[in-house]
């Protein structure tokens, strides 16, 4: 039970007070006496009690049984619709001419105060129950390094643009991008990771040989791959190279990357833990370190969604595999 901050008498003592008077027969001002209170506080609870029983001798609320100013119903579920169209709280109260204060009060009694995923199809989880059932390729374009640390690091944008005339005379800039191509097991989340020139199909299809060896070296058979619709994965030439190798090619939906979600949730750590996690001279220094973090990666790096286990061992456990592995 919640008590008043200034209760004199705890729940018991109320029962014990009542009793008295109640039960034993005592003047409520020789039981208010013995519990050192005022008669006008000893009959207020035996007055309760005898009109409601134990109930009665609770703290009642003190918030006001009407409020003047309250806002109605129906202003209330029109609130409810905007917040399930995603409209923050200061766009809800801009549009209704309504204090932000009110409308955080109100979303925050429906059960609304948090956007999250509100208004949003719920997210589909699932996870193949054999290893190499399923690999999420991707690939991710960072900008490669000239010059030293870049923005990000120095927080300063440097205005000099190194650029140089093609045999077009078109003026190119020579920094360019590098193409870190990334394949991870859905069921254990073992991944192999590339930095290479361009995203070409030959390209592709040479990462997805390599990634290949990867998985074969691990004791894993891969049966099926999944892309998004890039041009790489869409040519005639990556066609039949999933068909030389036995492999049946899945590509997502359009406009929905979250259908390949783990190879986009792989490349959101990768970015933070290897990327961006140091200050790197140069490109060839950054793509150095990448088969490194790999390893961490796949050996001690703990991973939620596998019972916070790195993947080499939810691999071992699931097929005995002890291969020590490779990279390259």
């Amino acid at each position: 039970m919640k008590l008043h901050a200034n209760a004199a008498l705890s729940l018991r003592q109320r029962r014990r007070m009542v009793s008295l008077v109640v039960d034993d027969g005592w003047s409520i001002k020789a039981a208010a006496a013995a519990f050192q209170t005022s008669p006008k506080t000893c009959g207020k609870w035996v007055s309760r009690y005898r009109s409601s029983s134990e109930s009665g001798l609770l703290d009642l609320s003190s918030a006001p049984q009407t409020v003047a100013n309250r806002t109605d119903e129906r202003t209330i579920g029109v609130i409810a619709a905007l917040r399930r169209l995603r409209f923050t709280g200061p766009e809800i109260a801009e549009l209704l001419d309504r204090p932000l204060s009110t409308v955080s009060g109100i979303l925050q009694r429906i059960g609304m105060g948090r956007l999250g995923r509100l208004g949003l199809e719920p997210v589909q989880r699932y996870q193949r129950d054999r290893p190499g059932e399923l690999i999420h390729i991707d690939v991710k374009k960072l900008g490669r390094i000239k010059g030293g640390a870049g923005k990000r690091v120095t927080g300063t944008r440097r205005h000099h643009q190194l650029a140089i005339t093609d045999a077009a005379g078109r003026r190119r800039k020579t920094a360019g991008w590098d193409f870190v191509h990334v394949a991870i097991d859905d069921c254990t989340r073992l991944a192999y990771a590339e930095v290479l020139p361009d995203e070409k199909a030959t390209t592709a299809v040479a990462f997805l040989r390599r990634a290949l060896a990867f998985y074969t070296a691990h004791g894993i058979t891969v049966e099926r791959v999944l892309t998004d619709n890039g041009s790489p994965y869409r040519s005639a030439i990556h066609a039949l190279a999933c068909r030389a190798l036995g492999l049946k090619h899945l590509r997502t939906r359009p406009y929905r990357p979250q259908t390949n979600g783990k190879a986009e949730r792989f490349i959101r750590t990768m970015l933070r833990e290897w990327a961006y996690a140091a200050v790197y001279g140069s490109s060839p220094e950054r793509a150095r370190a990448l088969s490194g973090w790999i390893e961490r990666y796949n050996y001690r790096r703990r991973h939620g969604a596998i019972g916070h286990r790195p993947p080499i061992q939810r691999l071992r456990e699931l097929g005995g595999n002890n291969v020590a592995g490779i990279y390259t």
